[in-house]
């Protein structure tokens, strides 16, 4: 049985492509009390409702992460928070940096506050590769959204309450990815463009990604960011999967786009072990009473996981496998 089975959990920004992958999940398989949805798009969630054709376990409220008051309202009742509301495109960012900082900075403040006054027994924050050592605005917001999740259990250590963070990069097939794209493209005979040939990038896939978050919930004690222990793509091979023999061409990289994905920085490695299928970066200061897992080892010294130098590799023919069914 699930530590969420007859719980009431919920999602801030809920109705992306991992919010609704989370949903149907915790319906299906994690038999829920309530599943609470908070969004801002009522389109969305009109069409998330027809979705999963109104099951009467859901609850939807429309909301901002940026309304301390209304997450207070949305978050009565509520055992397990996943909060994954946040914008996210780097070159937005670089446009709107306050913007950014309101939703991804102020609005995971008001998350902790809300959760620990509201008697939330766990939360799980959802973060990006490039909130590790960033270089653009969208991952500094991020960095500091992190660190607030972790210093949270400082706080709440007389309550409750704990918070852990869950960091990994693209997922495949999400909102926005670029794959339909090539496949149209590739369908009129057309070049697919490419940002650089050098590129790599960590792979996951919806359902691991799922699967990592979930499981995050069972074994967390509060202050650990976890980091799935993933293989690693070259953007030219992701390509040749989704379109053989298709030419492609450079287009350059964006704005604040790094050639590589890091997800823990060398800095890092010495607090970060590796446990099972995750590494589990540890919080500095951890005056809440933090114990190291069991069965963690310590990493090499000077370690650092970037999407270049991972010993895991996927394969042209298996990235074809795995994108069987992926849209």
């Amino acid at each position: 049985m699930s530590m969420l089975t007859g719980a009431t959990v919920l999602i801030t920004g809920g109705t992306g492509s991992l919010g609704k992958a989370l949903t149907r999940e915790l319906l299906d398989n994690h038999d829920v009390r309530r599943l609470i949805i908070l969004s801002r798009d009522e389109l969305k969630q009109l069409e998330c409702r027809t979705l999963f054709n109104d099951d009467p376990r859901l609850r939807w409220f429309i909301g901002d992460v940026r309304d301390r008051h209304r997450l207070m309202r949305a978050f009565h009742g509520v055992d397990f928070v996943i909060h994954a509301a946040a914008l996210k495109q780097v070159d937005t960012a670089e446009y709107n940096p306050f913007e950014f900082v309101e939703t991804n900075v102020r609005g995971s403040q008001n998350v902790i506050d809300a959760a620990i006054d509201s008697g939330v027994k766990k939360v799980v924050a959802l973060s990006t590769d490039k909130a590790s050592s960033p270089v653009n605005m969208y991952g500094a917001t991020k960095l500091c959204a992190d660190r607030l999740f972790i210093t949270a259990n400082h706080y709440a250590a007389a309550y409750e309450t704990r918070f852990s963070v869950v960091r990994y990069g693209n997922v495949s097939g999400s909102r926005g990815s670029i794959l339909p794209i090539w496949r149209q493209l590739a369908s009129e005979g057309k070049s697919l463009p490419i940002t650089d040939d050098r590129m790599t990038r960590f792979w996951i896939t919806l359902p691991q990604a799922v699967k990592f978050v979930l499981d995050s919930f069972e074994i967390m004690s509060g202050g650990e960011l976890y980091v799935p222990r993933i293989p690693s793509i070259r953007i030219p091979d992701l390509a040749e999967a989704v379109a053989p023999g298709a030419k492609t061409h450079e287009i350059g990289i964006r704005p604040g786009e790094k050639l590589h994905e890091e997800m823990i920085a060398m800095d890092d490695s010495r607090r970060t072990v590796a446990v099972g299928d995750r590494y589990v970066v540890m919080p500095h200061i951890a005056g809440w009473g933090y114990t190291v897992p069991e069965g963690a080892i310590p990493v090499a010294d000077g370690f650092s996981f970037q999407s270049d130098s991972n010993e895991m590799w996927l394969s042209v023919e298996q990235l074809r496998e795995l994108m069987e069914n992926v849209d």
